[in-house]
């Protein structure tokens, strides 16, 4: 290590008492964090791309510092799905400090990287005070029955108004709306549960009505619309 002329010239002065770091939330514990390894805990984050055309929900499952779980979940970019797949195996068995520095193919990964970095190293995690913090597999618990993402997709118009086309119930096959063509209720098919009844067996007809529902005062519609296609 170098010393420049003037700091080699200076009276040494005793640095004094050393207080170590604060503690932080962990798990149920305050722990004084040292080393990555003292770290761990169970968040979620959200990342962008630099356009902004894409976004990225990462939720990490930390244990002595070792990511053990990781939930990948994005939107707004069919090429971002693809970046999940790859960070999906990149993530798990990484220390916090390892994913900070690896290339998670997406900016909006990499970002949602940063953001829960920043989340579970300063104890802010969604554990922070859960003695013992949350078995690997509780990311899934996000998902539900079907494992599938919770998606909210409504497209609007000025002109012509909004179209509801996935809410959390699923996907939304049609629109029922009272006698002043406002929204009233909706049909939902819920892809999750469809989609696990057809591998079971089930007839693709069958499971598609078994996993639909209705929300709202459907059956008092005045009018029901596709919101595909009217």
């Amino acid at each position: 290590m170098k010393f420049s002329h003037e700091v080699q010239q200076m009276q040494c002065v005793a640095k004094g008492v050393c207080h170590g770091p604060a503690p932080i939330p962990e798990e149920g514990k305050w722990v004084k964090v040292k080393e990555i390894s003292d770290i761990s805990g169970l968040t979620h984050g959200i990342g962008w791309c630099a356009p902004q055309q894409g976004m990225c929900k990462l939720t990490l499952n930390v244990k002595n510092g070792i990511i053990e779980e990781a939930l990948i979940e994005t939107c707004g970019c069919s090429g971002m799905t693809h970046s999940a797949a790859m960070a999906g195996e990149i993530l798990t068995g990484k220390t916090l400090l390892e994913a900070m520095n690896s290339d998670l193919v997406c900016d909006a990964i990499n970002t949602a990287m940063r953001e829960l970095f920043l989340q579970i190293v300063y104890g802010r995690t969604q554990t922070a005070f859960s003695e013992d913090g949350l078995p690997i597999g509780a990311g899934l618990e996000d998902l539900g029955k079907g494992l599938r993402s919770q998606i909210g997709t409504v497209f609007s118009t000025k002109e012509k108004g909004p179209r509801y086309l996935e809410l959390a119930e699923g996907y939304i096959t049609k629109i029922a709306l009272d006698n002043e063509d406002h929204i009233i209720g909706y049909r939902f098919v819920h892809l999750g549960k469809m989609m696990d009844m057809i591998a079971k067996g089930m007839d693709a007809n069958e499971a598609l009505e078994k996993a639909s529902g209705q929300y709202g005062r459907f059956d008092d519609a005045a009018v029901v619309i596709n919101p595909r296609e009217q």
